[in-house]
């Protein structure tokens, strides 16, 4: 019988040559690479950069790299400049799509050097969404990195009208954290109480002298709270709370005002302090964990669940550490029923938000072959590296999450885990997302070969109109004979046999080179927000303009 890879590979080599441009890069793995653009890298970096350190890149390389791209004075590649507006448009995709907080903040600290002042005006608002992004924006204009340490008059104004905009609630239940705290801002900008409770208000956040009876209502219960003058838990944020001598009913209060991503993140706090053994309370939590509009309302990232679904205490060390002096065996025994049973239902309402949080993912017309990458460098936290808030989520899990997430909506779909070879997996379309994706992440592979599970596919004679990779593209592993890359000579063999075939190549890291060069058939995109089903699912109907992600972003109207 004739020797069919043998075969495919000349069918590769007679190829027109128009078709398979010469790499132009390494990636920082070593392998070879293409060079994204300048937009395309900035949105890559905007999509998936937490200005955190990657198993490839530290922070200061990152933020080294976003500078370059951003600065007016520095041409890249002889590829031009970025233009402020499209600068502009990454920050605000990157906050209101992609959910992301560093970069965008970093990004609109850079339009206070642009010239067209415009844009600084038309994004901050959108972007400086809460307090948090308003710490991180003054933290970034204060550090220099911009090239300038004081805030200058607009990002004064604009910081101004950030104050004016919010009620004196808004101001005090979004004035926690330091460095800068919100008395630093106050201090900076000088905002101008315009009512005797503003007046007061910031009298109280600056620890000067203020009128205790002008003081908005809220900012009085807390401190009646604080004093013991009431028992009433105020409806302040959780971390106002968490260092006072709190009581097991001043706990199940508190989780009853959380907000849902305060639930999700504190189950195990909760059950330290007893809320876990009032039934009432853990009925609520149950029902407010998978209520399917405070998930749309909380924009959760699939992942965030998996991660609190993970996190879950054990009841055993639970146990540990629950006081249970005078209490016999039997209601020892009882009490860890009752807490076992809470946990496991905790663990059961995050498996069905998660369900809930992938459910509209769109439908993918004709085979998908999901390719996903279960290789060494994988094992790397999504977010990056972060002293002493590291996550534990790691880019293996979110390629789970996002190859189990689109099986299920797609049951045709082939999920095809690669690391130097394929590795054989079988995965069921009805099993739930949860269970496919730690199926998938169990996988502990070696080095990285992207061409493989494309090699997979062509030695197979597999017939698609989608081919998906979700990977860090970091591949080194892949032959180096070519003068493109493996992967790009292995998608025009697959083109021979499926001519009408699309590849999307689903980057989860900051990155400024691809293994696929980008044309017609061919999307690189990054992110790990429910945006990328969105952008994959326009890309595989033909519907996105001729430069696909970057023309999404181009799209959004300041």
């Amino acid at each position: 019988m004739a020797n069919k890879r043998l075969f495919q590979s000349l069918i590769g080599g007679l190829l027109p040559s128009n078709t398979l441009p010469s790499t132009n890069a390494r990636n920082q793995a070593g392998g070879k690479a293409y060079t994204l653009s300048p937009k395309h890298v900035l949105a890559q970096y905007a999509a998936t950069g937490c200005l955190n350190g990657t198993l490839y890149a530290s922070a200061e390389n990152q933020l080294e790299q976003i500078l370059s791209l951003c600065n007016a004075q520095n041409r890249l590649w002889n590829n031009g400049f970025i233009p402020t507006e499209f600068i502009a448009q990454t920050a605000v995709y990157a906050r209101e799509n992609g959910m992301m907080k560093d970069v965008p903040a970093l990004l609109v600290a850079l339009l206070t050097t642009r010239e067209e002042t415009e844009y600084l005006k038309a994004v901050f608002p959108r972007v400086i969404d809460n307090g948090k992004m308003l710490r991180t924006f003054v933290q970034i204009m204060r550090s220099g990195a911009t090239g300038r340490k004081s805030l200058g008059t607009l990002p004064k104004k604009l910081i101004l009208d950030w104050f004016e905009s919010r009620t004196d609630e808004q101001i005090f239940t979004n004035s926690i954290g330091n460095d800068p705290s919100f008395a630093d801002v106050i201090k900076m900008t000088h905002p101008t109480p315009k009512t005797a409770s503003r007046r007061a208000l910031y009298g109280y956040l600056l620890g000067k002298e203020y009128i205790h009876e002008d003081l908005p209502q809220l900012v009085r219960d807390y401190e009646a709270f604080k004093r013991g003058e009431t028992e009433t838990v105020p409806n302040v944020p959780f971390q106002m709370l968490t260092a006072l001598p709190l009581s097991k009913r001043d706990w199940v209060q508190i989780a009853r005002n959380a907000s849902w991503q305060t639930l999700r993140m504190n189950i195990n706090t909760f059950a330290r302090h007893g809320v876990l053994e009032d039934a009432e309370a853990v009925e609520r939590i149950i029902a407010r964990l998978q209520d399917g509009e405070e998930i749309r309302r909380a924009k959760a990232f699939p992942y965030q669940l998996l991660a609190a679904y993970r996190n879950i205490i054990d009841v055993d060390a639970l146990l540990a550490i629950t006081p249970t002096n005078g209490m016999t065996q039997e209601s020892i025994g009882k009490l860890r029923t009752k807490l076992a049973e809470a946990l496991q239902n905790c663990g059961y309402a995050l498996e069905a938000a998660l369900e809930a949080a992938t459910a509209n993912i769109p439908a993918l017309d004709g085979k998908v072959f999901i390719c996903v990458d279960v290789s060494g460098s994988m094992q790397s936290p999504i977010t990056g590296h972060r002293k002493g808030s590291t996550t534990s989520v790691r880019c293996i899990d979110v390629a789970g999450l996002i190859a189990s997430a689109i099986l299920r909506n797609n049951p045709s779909s082939e999920v095809i885990p690669f690391e130097q070879h394929v590795v054989k997996t079988r995965l069921h379309p009805n099993d739930s997302v949860m269970t496919n994706a730690q199926r998938l992440a169990a996988i502990n592979g070696g080095g990285t070969n992207c061409s493989a599970a494309l090699r997979h596919l062509n030695e197979h004679h597999a017939n698609g109109a989608l081919v998906l990779f979700v990977s860090d593209n970091e591949s080194w592993m892949d032959a180096q004979s070519y003068r493109s890359t493996a992967l790009a000579h292995e998608w025009e063999i697959f083109k021979t046999r499926n001519p009408q075939a699309r590849l999307v190549c689903l980057d989860l890291q900051p990155n400024s080179t691809s293994q696929a060069h980008e044309r017609d058939d061919t999307l690189n995109i990054g992110g790990f927000s429910d945006e990328v089903f969105t952008v994959i699912s326009e890309f595989a109907h033909g519907r996105l303009n001729e430069s696909h992600w970057v023309g999404v972003i181009e799209q959004v109207e300041l």
